[in-house]
């Protein structure tokens, strides 16, 4: 770069800077090139101080490197070391002088201002303002800096603020390399604003990005930054204003003239007053609308107010926006969250993504590396909207509430003139595990339709081995739409609904006529067919076989990878463990956490996964263990049955009630525990794909398109199948994708988010509850206490016998542990949700849908589960 006063090695101007420049002029500086690009926005003048300054500082200290080293080495719980060194390389970069060169470039780009012109110094780091990470607030900044010596003296300060502690912890916490990060300094003239605040060109909130939201307060925006003054805040839709909140302000923070900063009182008159008038309101959205066009994307605009004009003093990227899942189009779309569903809300990499889409009923968009349904078409017909809400109501009753406040807003969804053909359509799109049920259940129709999938299941098993290239692709969408056919055709979904109908009867009914609340619960236990329960208590029999044998158990604990299996044999019994545990395999190997997922790793796959649970029930339980205890709940299901139909026959008409509800019972017993048997057919299935995909995965390995055979992951199916049929990948595309997937790993996401960005959050609609519970869904009847055990991976399950498993989700890979607690408590889940079904088998009290209870409960505490009316207290 070249030109008098514009740009050298160690300074530009701002106006020669752009995004481009990012390695040199860090994020805040790279941001004001572009905005002082935009016509009709005004940026302060001033230049920056480029990484080449900051690097030949830190070459003049060789001190330096072994504090870097040693920084390296510490994480996040390493407060005290991260102070000391911290504050140890910040005294050695502001002691430093500045060489002369760079001080002669400083001073020269200096000249063209008055003496007597104030500036803002602000770090500029190479790590800051990226689409992924913000680093808000990580490194000073320095206000109405006066005179070339402090100038200096600033800039010096700012350079050793990136190792201040929470830019070290912020650096450390989101995986970013201390020695690679640099930093840039921006010096601008200051602007003395009579108002000043921020933009943001989505509602922070809400994540509607229909919606500017303004803060504003009178004086410099800092005294908003510090929390030291409450802000305007005003809503603009469009050009209209929609929302202002006026808070009483007392403060405001100005520029002095002679250098620094210092608080004023506010007259009594303009405190209640709106900062900004409604055509500076306007006008502010009009330019905030154009900043986002430029940089694409949601923006923070940082902004100041004087003499009329408004200056911008930054821009970066919304780091915390859900994204919006895509359908190409303009029209209004209502999204609900699959993962809440399935409960699996993990994210999920694009080769899951895109094989799980294959496997659905209907379409399913992405966004975050999660998968959402459109609904809206269901919500503009009264009839379909009538049936989400029924299907949603059992099945995430937040999710029910979010879709009626959305519905409430009456702007967004408008109701279309409904007649029975279109509501029907509407219905049957509405929930693709509802369609409707045309085949009349029969209890023989069960083992019947098992032994047809283990048949199907053992068919594709043959049939796929002679399959490879772009022909097993092909095979696996032609496999897929049979399977769906199969899991969506009337005899499955007959089996499936007479379970579920029956227990809604028996709930309604008891309720009725007998006062009596959730009574399927207890009928539920230990079902026949119900392959997810079995699973469970399977394991509790491969403990069996393990606990005679103390030198396998004790080789089993210091376990570090998966080929323990084949070290088995050397110690007494184990070959008999070994056995036990491919047998098991042999059932249920194809199961993990996140299953539908097909990226995820398997038990087959990683079978040491399951060494703590085993263990686990070798500590905590007796031989016989496993019978014991479906024995029991069998027992309790037919007491409850025998003390219903008692109770019944007491009442007006009771021998015919009774009738009805033993014909009903005896339903819900035969029908209910196939509920599970459809995931078990879907996951046996990705499991025969998934190891048919990998061995064309280990073909691209040796012909070195790629590293490992994972980095196919990274893939969608579709584009798997081009590289196979093409023989190359795109590298750089794999790269991104990995970048991509840590960003969708950290996000939260909703459980109904419209096409505006808006995420839309549910309540429960319940009161007289006590005070400071967190309420959830009643899914298992029973009122238990004991302590809580939060854990968010099943890999770190340490269970006692009579714990209470806190977690964010269940899924059928979580079953073993149940043998082991006493109650349950999920984020996430409904009334049919895996996790639901199989504490009723075992007779578990549970409430799921309980938000944030893995923040809001801590390891260890002691807590009561009421599963009757849906609450947890923290005892």
């Amino acid at each position: 770069m070249t030109g008098n006063h514009n740009a050298t090695a160690f300074i530009s101007d701002f106006h020669h800077l752009d995004k481009t420049q990012l390695a040199i002029a860090g994020g805040k500086s790279a941001n004001l090139g572009e905005l002082s690009r935009i016509e009709g926005v005004n940026v302060p003048d001033g230049f920056c101080v480029l990484t080449g300054a900051f690097n030949a500082i830190i070459g003049t200290l060789p001190v330096l490197d072994s504090l870097f080293e040693q920084l390296s080495s510490l994480n996040a719980a390493d407060r005290t070391k991260i102070n000391e060194l911290g504050a140890e390389i910040r005294k050695h970069i502001e002691d430093a002088f500045i060489p002369s060169a760079i001080e002669a470039d400083i001073i020269a780009h200096l000249t063209k201002f008055d003496a007597e012109d104030a500036f803002a110094i602000r770090s500029s780091a190479t790590a800051e303002d990226l689409p992924t990470a913000s680093f808000a607030g990580q490194q000073d900044t320095y206000l109405n800096i006066i005179g070339r010596e402090a100038i200096l003296k600033h800039i010096s300060k700012c350079w050793a603020s990136l190792f201040t502690e929470r830019a070290i912890m912020y650096r450390i916490q989101n995986g970013f390399d201390h020695s690679k990060v640099q930093l840039a300094v921006v010096v601008q003239k200051m602007v003395f604003p009579q108002a000043a605040g921020v933009l943001f060109t989505a509602d922070p909130v809400t994540s509607n990005r229909k919606i500017v939201s303004i803060d504003a307060v009178y004086g410099l925006g800092e005294a908003m930054v510090s929390g030291l003054v409450n802000a305007d805040n005003y809503k603009v839709r469009n050009g209209t204003i929609t929302g202002k909140n006026i808070p009483l302000k007392k403060l405001a923070v100005y520029a002095v003239k002679a250098g620094g900063t210092q608080q004023q009182q506010i007259e009594p008159e303009r405190q209640n007053v709106q900062v900004l008038s409604d055509e500076e309101i306007l006008k502010l959205e009009h330019i905030g609308r154009k900043i986002e066009q430029h940089f694409g994307c949601p923006q923070d605009i940082e902004w100041c107010l004087a003499d009329g004009v408004f200056y911008i003093v930054q821009s970066r990227p919304i780091t915390t926006l859900y994204p919006i899942p895509d359908a190409n189009d303009q029209e209004k779309h209502v999204y609900i969250s699959v993962g809440h569903q399935q409960m699996m809300t993990d994210a999920m990499r694009p080769l899951g993504l895109s094989l799980w889409q294959l496997t659905a009923a209907r379409p399913m968009y992405k966004a975050g590396g999660r998968l959402f349904v459109d609904v809206a078409d269901s919500l503009k017909l009264a009839t379909g909207r009538q049936m989400l809400l029924k299907a949603m109501g059992q099945h995430d009753p937040l999710i029910k509430d979010a879709l009626v406040t959305l519905i409430e807003q009456d702007d967004f969804i408008k109701l279309l003139p409904d007649d029975s053909g279109d509501a029907g359509k509407g219905n049957n799109e509405t929930h693709p595990t509802v369609p409707p049920v045309s085949a009349k259940a029969d209890p023989a129709m069960i083992p019947d339709l098992i032994e047809s999938n283990e048949a199907s299941v053992g068919a594709l098993k043959q049939e796929i081995q002679s399959k490879s290239g772009t022909d097993l692709f092909d095979f696996i969408v032609k496999d897929l739409q049979h399977m769906r056919q199969d899991l969506f055709g009337p005899q499955n979904m007959a089996a499936i609904m007479a379970g579920i109908n029956a227990s809604t009867w028996i709930n309604e009914k008891m309720m009725e006529w007998l006062g009596e609340k959730n009574t399927a619960d207890k009928l539920s236990q230990s079902q026949a067919n119900n392959v997810t329960s079995e699973m469970g208590l399977a394991l509790l029999d491969v403990a069996d076989v393990i606990r005679p044998y103390p030198e396998v158990i004790a080789h089993l604990q210091v376990v570090q990878d998966d080929s323990f299996l084949d070290e088995l044999p050397k110690f007494k019994g184990g070959e008999e463990t070994r056995n036990a545990i491919m047998a098991y395999l042999q059932k249920y190997g194809m199961r993990c956490a996140g299953e539908i997922d097909i990226t995820q790793t398997r038990w087959s796959e990683s079978p040491k996964l399951l060494l703590p649970i085993i263990l686990g029930n070798i500590k905590n339980f007796e031989p016989g263990a496993g019978s014991r205890k479906f024995e029991k709940g069998l027992q309790e299901a037919l007491n409850k049955k025998q003390e219903l139909l008692n109770s019944l026959r007491q009442l007006p008409d009771g021998d015919k009630k009774a009738e009805e509800a033993g014909q009903m019972i005896n339903q819900l017993r035969d029908f209910a525990g196939y509920r599970e048997y459809p995931k078990y057919c879907i996951v046996s299935r990705l499991w025969v794909y998934k190891q048919a995909l990998l061995r064309e995965a280990e073909k691209l390995v040796r012909a070195k398109f790629i590293e490992k055979k994972e980095d196919v992951y990274y893939l969608s199916f579709q584009e798997f199948r081009e590289a196979v049929h093409l023989n190359k990948i795109d590298q750089s595309l794999i790269g991104t994708r990995k970048e991509e997937h840590k960003i969708h790993e950290k996000l939260n996401p909703p459980r109904v988010i419209t096409s505006d960005g808006e995420i839309i959050t549910g309540k429960y609609q319940r009161e007289n509850l006590p005070e400071k519970a967190l309420i959830g869904l009643p899914v298992s009847a029973g009122i238990i206490e004991g302590r809580a055990r939060v854990i968010l991976n099943m890999a770190d399950a340490s269970l006692e016998e009579g714990d209470i498993l806190v977690t964010v989700f269940t899924d059928p890979s979580w079953t073993p542990l149940f043998v082991s607690i006493k109650g349950l408590v999920t984020e996430v889940g409904g009334l049919m949700t895996h996790g639901a079904v199989i504490a009723r088998e075992y007779g578990l009290p549970a409430v799921v849908g309980v938000e944030n209870a893995t923040k809001l409960i801590a390891d260890g505490q002691r807590i009561r589960v009421n599963g009757m009316d849906g609450y947890v207290e923290i005892l």
